[in-house]
């Protein structure tokens, strides 16, 4: 007989939460934005105000791992993350899934053109559903991110030129530092992948000038 623990695993229903600004079921358009880790939805949708339009609304998941980010002490700050190294492929299946369900249970019979924003570690997020889910994507923001690391850009790369890729980043931001960008556009570059990059002069945030210019007409 081992001595050794057994992991087991079993699917089990979640409640998810999402939050939105306009009306989903009668606008056009849709902006999912995904925030990053520590976030909440209902915090992160405040900064994307200036998205919404009559026929455009904004709609933010949030992960489904909930917990304090101000330590054991004080309990009040309480931070999603999307996902984390342990029992990975099934937390990303997991929040493939929910996103899935997320735009099936919020949207008319009629798709909507759907736009994603992933910020930071919704970047990652946003990149694998944009081409592991069943959700047609018709545009990907990466804000303070990069396409998650373990997607093989050559099997995907027809999916990703055919969106509208772009990524955006703030000069002073601590983790999308000039040598990583540049790694970035080098990754995407050898498999003929083309991008937009769009830069502000800040740092770790949603800045309200690029998020417009993401919709300002050309």
């Amino acid at each position: 007989m081992s001595a050794e623990p057994r992991l087991h695993t079993l699917r089990v229903a979640r409640t998810a939460r999402v939050a939105t600004l306009g009306t989903p079921a009668t606008a056009g358009s849709w902006w999912v934005v995904l925030h990053g880790y520590g976030q909440l939805a209902a915090d992160f949708v405040s900064a994307f105000h200036p998205l919404v339009a009559p026929d455009r609304c904004v709609v933010a998941p949030e992960g489904l791992s909930r917990f304090y980010v101000d330590g054991m002490a004080q309990h009040e700050q309480v931070g999603a993350s999307w996902m984390t190294r342990e029992a990975r492929e099934a937390e990303v299946s997991d929040y493939v899934d929910a996103l899935d369900a997320t735009v099936r249970h919020l949207a008319d019979d009629t798709p909507p053109s759907l736009h994603v924003l992933g910020f930071s570690q919704g970047a990652v997020t946003a990149s694998r559903w944009a081409l592991w889910g069943d959700t047609a994507v018709d545009r990907l923001v990466l804000w303070g991110g990069a396409p998650a690391h373990d997607l093989d850009l050559a099997e995907h790369a027809a999916s990703l030129r055919a969106l509208d890729l772009t990524l955006v980043a703030g000069t002073e931001d601590p983790y999308v530092t000039d040598d990583r960008w540049a790694a970035i556009r080098r990754r995407l570059q050898a498999h003929d992948i083309p991008v937009t990059t769009r830069t502000f002069e800040g740092g770790h945030r949603i800045d309200p000038a690029p998020l417009r210019a993401l919709v300002a007409p050309a």
